[in-house]
């Protein structure tokens, strides 16, 4: 209290004041000490992180279990499939077809596989199973496989070579289109195709040889033709080429006259056929130098008929041996060895014409009079 009395003063007025210092020191507060403030706590990492990252962890882990899965073909039902690969066919169109039958389910992970595989996928029909894994797969559907389907295919003496190509087409072996495109452009080494240029396809015409064999089904098409042509030119003995060379006629020529005579004859008069063909040929006072051969106008109109026209006989094509002399430009069909043999070694006779009786037998006869004669009876 004795303090407080000290600190007042009195006006001129007598009137009271505080020491204003006084007052100002008392009331002041007191300074608090600084302290260096404190960073802010972080968040506390939740459990809900640690969850992410477990799912999202068991998810890759899933989907690479999966992915092992199809790539080992583990756990998969036993199924048999059929896989056709065509000629130059990618790898991801044959993705889709292994997928649609239940053989893959990552076609992208089977693409990046085959990518660091040597292995190159052929044409082919091959039969695959489930439980084969990606490499079993591509394996089988190599060259090298043994899971390649084969088909025998028996093609008939006479059968040209559209008719070849379409038996070829529906055995599964090829397509006709690819078949054709083959023929005609692809290199094939043998001496009887030698002056043959590329372009046309019916310059194999007559060299397909007819027999037996076992093809690939989807097999490459060069290969199908070779394996025809190599027939073709192991039947060709040393022998039957000397006797081309002795006879006057090329190969070509032969070949063609084989043709005819495969289209004439059931084979029982085929050295008959081919003395008629020969004397026409080489004396052409008797036929003025015509073969009137309808097979040749057949295989020009590309049909058949039991019956030819006039109207037919008129066409304007090379293959009508009515308007045109000589041998037709090539074979007409592909011959067998009996009509190749028939044609190297004819009777020797000096018929120029044959009919076919109501026998069903080849009537043959020198002169036209006979001829028309005997035409003339099977009227009556």
């Amino acid at each position: 209290m004795a303090q407080e009395e000290r600190n007042k003063t009195f006006t001129d007025d007598n009137t009271m004041r505080w020491d204003s210092g006084e007052v100002r020191r008392r009331e002041a507060p007191p300074r608090q000490r600084k302290h260096p403030r404190k960073p802010p706590k972080r968040k506390g990492t939740g459990a809900g992180y640690y969850v992410t990252i477990l799912v999202i962890s068991a998810i890759l882990a899933g989907v690479g279990w999966l992915m092992c899965n199809d790539l080992l073909a583990l756990n998969k039902k036993d199924h048999l499939a059929e896989i056709v690969v065509t000629d130059g066919e990618k790898l991801g169109s044959v993705s889709k077809s292994l997928k649609k039958e239940g053989l893959i389910n990552y076609r992208g992970l089977f693409l990046l596989y085959s990518s660091l595989s040597d292995t190159e996928v052929v044409a082919g029909t091959y039969e695959l199973n489930t439980s084969m894994d990606y490499h079993a797969l591509l394996t089988a559907m190599s060259a090298r496989s043994g899971a390649r389907k084969t088909v025998n295919v028996t093609i008939p003496e006479g059968y040209s070579m559209q008719q070849i190509f379409e038996l070829l087409e529906e055995k599964n072996v090829n397509t006709v289109e690819a078949l054709t495109e083959a023929a005609a452009n692809e290199d094939y080494d043998y001496d009887f195709l030698a002056n043959k240029e590329k372009g046309d396809a019916s310059r194999l015409e007559g060299y397909l040889f007819p027999d037996t064999y076992q093809f690939y089904s989807g097999g490459d098409a060069k290969t199908v033709i070779n394996k025809m042509l190599r027939n073709f030119d192991n039947k060709m003995t040393d022998e039957l080429r000397q006797t081309i060379s002795d006879s006057g006629y090329t190969m070509d020529e032969i070949i063609t006259i084989a043709s005819l005579i495969e289209k004439e004859t059931d084979g029982s008069d085929g050295t008959k056929i081919s003395s008629v063909i020969r004397n026409r040929l080489k004396n052409s006072g008797e036929t003025a130098g015509y073969l009137q051969i309808d097979a040749a106008l057949l295989y020009a109109l590309g049909e058949h008929k039991e019956v030819l026209t006039d109207a037919d006989k008129e066409i304007d094509s090379p293959y009508n041996l009515y308007k045109n002399k000589g041998l037709p430009p090539t074979p007409i069909c592909n011959p067998g060895m009996a009509s190749i043999r028939s044609a190297l070694y004819p009777d020797n006779t000096s018929y120029y014409f044959y009919a076919l009786g109501e026998d069903g037998v080849h009537h043959f006869f020198k002169t036209y009079r006979e001829h028309l004669n005997f035409l003339e009876s099977l009227k009556n």
